[in-house]
Formats: structure tokens, C-alpha cells, sequence
């Protein structure tokens, strides 16, 4: 699985991964890639602070935070050590522990936008602000592991970065399964 690197490359490899906790494993159908101080749309475009140290790596750890008060998201680190980056998993496909999900997303079915947005992954794998900074390459918790790639995969600028510069707007940054129900706003996304 390839995590360091050149975070639009390593945002592209996510797709497919698994996310496994207590029961429940999600396959990553949609993601977004955000640099460090030079992308505008970056928490890390600041500095590091006590909320992005995260971003700042190792590679495969979590960066979590929580948006418009209600909501965790989910990133995983890629950037090398002192080099921040991180993908956001913005989409996921329940593959077990549906009645999980649908407990801790309190549905009473399971639909394809069932985990289709950053908040809703966050909510399916019940997770906060403790998982901040968790290694998800070792057992235990929280884990990233491998899975088959999607076989076409869509791409796009990423979505509710507003305050960013228009090249960074731009961006093609979001990436997709196609074959996948479980992706936000669609048809803003080509074939990558």
C-alpha cells in the first residue's frame, strides 16, 4: 500500500483500502488530497498547530477533526515525516458490520449514500478525537489494510474549499471509484 509519497498518488492508492474497527470494514471509494503550506485548501497551510500536528506524519497514522461542530473526519497521513499531507476519506462502502453502521449512523437501512461523505465515515467506525495520531498500520483500534483497487477511477476538484486560492479550487484533487454508488457530487468528476 503505498502511503508516502506524493499525496494526489497516495490519495489514488486509498481507494479500494479497508478501514476495519470493532467489527465494522468500510472499502474507501472516495478521497481528497491536501498538501502542505503551499495548497491553501490544507490545514497545513498556516503551520503546524496543535490541531494539524498530525499532518506532519509519520505516514499511516490518523489526523482527525471535528467540522462545523458536529462532525469528526477521518485523513490519513502520507507525507514523509516533517512534511505534511494528508488524504481526506470523504466515501465508503459497508463491507461488515452493517447493523454497526447502522446503529452508530442511527439509519434504519442501509442505503449506497449510507457512508457517502467525510461525517458519515467518521460516524460508521465510531470514531473522535482519541483516535488522533493513531498508527493504522498495526493491529489493534483503528486499521488500514489492504484491498483491490477500483478498476476506473474519477477525478475532480475537491469540494467545500471556498476560501482557497482558484488554482487550488481547481485542483483536481478528488478522486473516486466509478463504479461506486457510495460518491458525493458525482458529476463533477471525469474519468482520471
Amino acid at each position: 500500500m503505498r502511503l508516502q509519497g506524493p499525496v494526489d498518488l497516495a490519495a489514488r492508492a486509498l481507494l479500494g483500502q479497508r478501514l476495519v474497527r470493532e467489527g465494522v470494514t468500510l472499502r474507501i471509494t472516495e478521497v481528497e488530497a491536501y498538501g502542505g503550506p503551499g495548497d491553501s485548501a490544507s490545514h497545513a497551510r498556516h503551520g503546524r498547530t496543535p490541531r494539524n500536528a498530525p499532518m506532519w506524519g509519520p505516514p499511516g497514522h490518523a489526523y482527525l477533526y471535528f467540522c462545523y461542530g458536529m462532525h469528526w473526519m477521518l485523513n490519513v497521513v502520507t507525507g514523509p515525516e516533517g512534511e505534511p499531507s494528508a488524504v481526506l476519506i470523504r466515501g465508503a462502502e459497508v463491507l461488515e458490520g452493517l447493523e454497526t453502521v447502522l446503529a452508530r449512523r442511527r439509519a434504519s437501512q442501509a442505503t449506497a449514500q449510507l457512508c457517502a461523505g467525510p461525517g458519515k465515515v467518521a460516524q460508521a467506525l465510531g470514531l473522535d478525537g482519541t483516535f488522533g495520531g493513531h498508527d493504522l498500520l498495526i493491529p489493534g483500534g483503528l486499521e488500514l489494510r489492504p484491498g483491490p483497487p477500483p478498476v476506473r477511477v474519477l477525478a475532480g476538484p475537491r469540494l467545500g474549499i471556498a476560501f482557497a486560492t482558484p488554482g487550488d479550487q481547481a485542483r483536481p484533487w478528488r478522486f473516486a471509484d466509478a463504479d461506486s454508488r457510495a460518491v458525493l457530487q458525482r458529476k463533477a468528476l471525469d474519468p482520471g
